[in-house]
């Protein structure tokens, strides 16, 4: 029997734009997300993200809020994950493309000219940024 995975994503807004990452590897492949990752065990959400937001980006995510969450089916893939999504409300340190092996790019966009591509997450993402007028 197969679990689904547990996984997390934060929003880092500047002037009306959000970090995306260009993913390398399934699932979604090609498409642009919040930078993000896997909850390893006895790990927290918030550990994780925080792990991961610094391996990707090289930001450190100061003061965090929780976002909700995004649910994802990929059939074709035979992969469920649940996700818990974060919003940075600050934040330090330098961008920076850190794990080339994993994304193909990384770069600001304006919250109303994104990517054809986005990610699962990243759309619920935006919404709840929208719902929420944070942007």
């Amino acid at each position: 029997m197969q679990l689904p995975g547990v996984g997390c994503g934060i929003v880092f807004l500047k002037d009306a734009h959000i970090l995306l990452l260009q993913r390398k590897k399934s699932p979604e492949a090609g498409a642009w997300g919040i930078p993000g990752g896997k909850v390893d065990f006895l790990e927290t959400a918030e550990q994780a993200i925080r792990r991961e937001a610094f391996e990707e980006t090289g930001l450190q995510a100061g003061a965090i809020a929780l976002l909700g969450l995004s649910e994802q089916l990929f059939h074709d893939e035979q992969q469920h994950w649940l996700g818990v999504l974060f919003l940075a409300q600050s934040y330090s340190g330098e961008m920076q493309l850190l794990e080339p092996d994993k994304h193909g790019g990384i770069d600001w966009f304006s919250l109303d000219d994104l990517p054809e591509r986005l990610t699962l997450p990243t759309l619920h993402a935006i919404d709840l940024v929208r719902q929420r007028g944070l942007a």
